[in-house]
């Protein structure tokens, strides 16, 4: 009895040693299998369609949520609804009515008071191609439904604007009026005429960016609301056709608004709206028209040049370098010799962009002690951060186009650099806007424990009880106490060459804030908030 008491133990301790063995191979199985299910969710995709977003930045998501915010009031003319900025109310609500229009919406294009066509509609057609990117990243953080929203305030107001194929009202205020007064939005005095373009006094860099606004924000709105797709897309074709038609610079033909927002070509806009209106409607002419009918005379291949509200090259490059990585339907790339070129010249743009590469720019500030900083992209004194944002979210874009291509190297005369790399300067930028400088302040307004006091703002400098006219309003703009109203998430006009900044209310070069530069940088931390594969096709 004693051996078979011994034996049957020895029976049982085999067994429980033989279940334990298998139970730990399961739980390495399943380790195994969710390894391999995130790696699969973590890989460029092939499908299409963007991988799980990774880890959130923190930084970069309390930063987006707040320049959000300049868009969500802060500077929209209008009827207002749901209004978060205490401070803001209805504004311009009788502007284009001497013409039976309403053009109450859209936005203040910086600290005045004027809408101007020309970067409101840069403005959108930025807020699009960031939803389009990076949209799945901007619901991650809960602020895809803002941006939706601001982008359909600008083209409710850009389809107002345009009541004919070939007419489009492209301004609605007097500069030289309202530069007199220092009013609030919601009692502005002065008188408001709008100004149009037409088949007599053209202007096609107006037109044709208007029109990739509205192609743009076409796709965005596809899946969302699909008669207002339509509908901006039918204006987009027209404002093209009417540009393309129609040539002529709107600075010649409307010569006040050189002193503002004078146009230096309408060739890149051309370009920037047929890219556009390519991707919304895959139609090859507009293909066409980017490649062997006017590729040679516009898209100056080879050359570097800066992102901004006045020339789209850079943007158009990148833009159309998407086909010639992620390939499109009945084109083939390796014959289309023109495609190659706005890739190789997309290359050019990056490869000046990286601090460490041979052919790096100069247009930069000195590097600093901080961790991790390159140096600034300054190219001028005016709205000086706009041209940083701007070469940021293109490198954070391209960056993103290798990874889920899955091309591993860029190279720059010789020197090879990872997807990586590009990434890291355009967190270089951001963490320098957002308080990694030397003035050891943020731009961005209410993010961090100091940011700018006197912006350049008429709302946000006067108290929202004051009564006051257009003249005795000036108290207010020259006035020692800082702004009573916070323009949260509005980006100043930045920096100087010498990394100083002058936080003065009278200081407009450095302290206004501007549509286009906070939409720069809501792109740029779109990208940055976190991390996952793009689209392959945004149709």
């Amino acid at each position: 009895m004693g051996a078979e008491k011994e034996d049957e133990t020895k029976s049982k301790g085999w067994l429980w040693w033989l279940l334990v063995l298998v139970l730990a191979a399961l739980v390495v199985a399943a380790a195994v299998l969710t390894l391999l299910h995130n790696f699969e969710h973590s890989k460029p995709r092939g499908d299409g369609v963007p991988g799980r977003p990774g880890p959130i930045v923190a930084e970069y998501a309390n930063a987006l949520e707040i320049a959000m915010q300049f868009f969500d009031y802060v500077f929209v003319a209008g009827k207002l609804v749901d209004n978060r900025i205490s401070w803001r109310r209805d504004s311009g609500l009788q502007d284009g009515s001497d013409e039976d229009l309403d053009l109450s919406k859209g936005m203040y294009d910086a600290g005045d008071l004027v809408k101007f066509g020309f970067p409101m509609a840069f403005t959108a057609t930025i807020l699009s191609w960031a939803i389009l990117e990076y949209g799945d990243q901007m619901d991650s953080v809960k602020q895809l439904g803002y941006a939706q929203d601001s982008l359909k305030w600008i083209t409710d107001y850009l389809i107002n604007a345009h009541p004919y194929p070939n007419v489009l009202y492209i301004q609605v205020g007097d500069p030289e009026l309202d530069h007199n007064c220092w009013q609030r939005p919601e009692t502005m005095t002065e008188k408001r005429p709008i100004i149009q373009i037409n088949t007599s006094f053209p202007g096609t860099e107006v037109a044709a960016e208007t029109a990739a606004a509205m192609a743009s924000a076409s796709l965005v709105f596809k899946k969302v609301n699909s008669s207002y797709s339509n509908l901006l897309l039918m204006h987009a074709q027209q404002l093209f056709t009417f540009a393309d038609t129609y040539k002529g610079s709107y600075s010649a033909s409307i010569p006040q608004v050189q002193e503002f927002y004078n146009s230096t070509g309408y060739g890149d806009e051309l370009l920037w709206a047929a890219a556009w209106l390519y991707h919304a409607t895959r139609d090859e002419l507009y293909l066409s028209y980017v490649t062997e009918t006017h590729g040679q005379e516009f898209a100056n291949w080879g050359s570097s040049s800066w992102f901004s509200w006045d020339d789209k090259h850079a943007g158009t490059q990148v833009l159309l370098s998407r086909i010639s990585y992620f390939g499109a339907k009945g084109i083939s790339i390796a014959e289309n010799l023109d495609l190659q070129m706005y890739r190789k010249t997309a290359e050019v743009v990056m490869c000046e962009l990286l601090p460490n590469s041979p052919t790096s720019s100069s247009s930069r500030t000195e590097k600093f002690a901080f961790e991790c900083t390159d140096g600034l992209i300054w190219v001028i004194k005016w709205h000086s951060l706009q041209h940083s944002m701007a070469s940021a979210f293109l490198a954070v874009v391209y960056s993103d186009y290798m990874l889920t291509s899955q091309t591993e190297m860029l190279y720059c005369d010789g020197e090879s650099y990872k997807p990586e790399d590009l990434r890291k300067f355009a967190m270089s930028q951001a963490d320098y806007v957002l308080g990694q400088n030397p003035m050891e302040m943020s731009y961005l307004v209410g993010y961090g424990g100091s940011y700018p006091q006197y912006v350049h703002h008429r709302g946000s400098s006067i108290p929202i009880d004051a009564k006051t006219g257009c003249r005795d309003g000036f108290k207010w703009l020259y006035s020692p106490k800082p702004n009573p109203n916070v323009a949260v998430g509005a980006l100043v006009g930045g920096p100087f060459f010498n990394e100083t900044y002058i936080d003065s209310r009278n200081n407009s070069m450095q302290a206004e804030p501007s549509t286009y530069n906070t939409a720069l940088l809501v792109a740029l931390l779109s990208g940055l908030v976190t991390s996952s594969s793009v689209v392959q096709s945004f149709s």
